[in-house]
Order: structure tokens, then sequence, then C-alpha cells
């Protein structure tokens, strides 16, 4: 599995969220690819991300499993990514 995260310097909501995905991937091993929504304007636009960020888009197998769009709490990203990886081993 793989995360695309869509962020920018100027979002406080990316600010918050990179704090949280950094505890995320103390628990769990998971390639992430950063994007900043201005310096990677081209590359961006590929994935279509909308107004709100951040934007973490979970891929398995170079397909799109999961798009988080937001501010999430700790609890709730845990949540996301267990649910993700238990999926993925059933």
């Amino acid at each position: 599995m793989k995360v695309i995260k869509i962020n920018a310097v100027w979002c406080s909501g990316c600010l918050v969220m990179n704090k949280i995905w950094n505890k995320v991937l103390k628990e769990y091993e998971i390639e992430t690819i950063n994007l900043d929504y201005d310096l990677d304007e081209e590359e961006v636009q590929k994935y279509t991300p909308g107004n709100i960020l951040p934007v973490f888009i979970f891929y398995d197998n170079n397909k799109e499993i999961k798009r988080i769009v937001g501010e999430k709490s700790e609890k709730e990203m845990l949540e996301i990514v267990r649910s993700i990886l238990n999926e993925k081993n059933n």
C-alpha cells in the first residue's frame, strides 16, 4: 500500500495532519509520496484533489482504494489505516 499525501505550506489543517500522519507512520510502514499543492501543481492535478486540504489517497496495486479529505483526529486516522490493512489482508 502507498499513500499520496497532498498538502500546502499555508494550510493549517495540513500542519496538524502532518503530526498525526507521522504518528501513524510510527505504527505502520506505509510508503508515502508527499506533494505540495502549489509547488507540485502539475502532478497534483492528476489526482483531482479539490479545494480542501490535506488529501490522503490510499493505493493498493496502483488502484485508489480510499481518499481522506480534510482534518481528522489521530484516532480516526489510525482506525482508517487499520480498516484498510484488515481489508487488504482478508
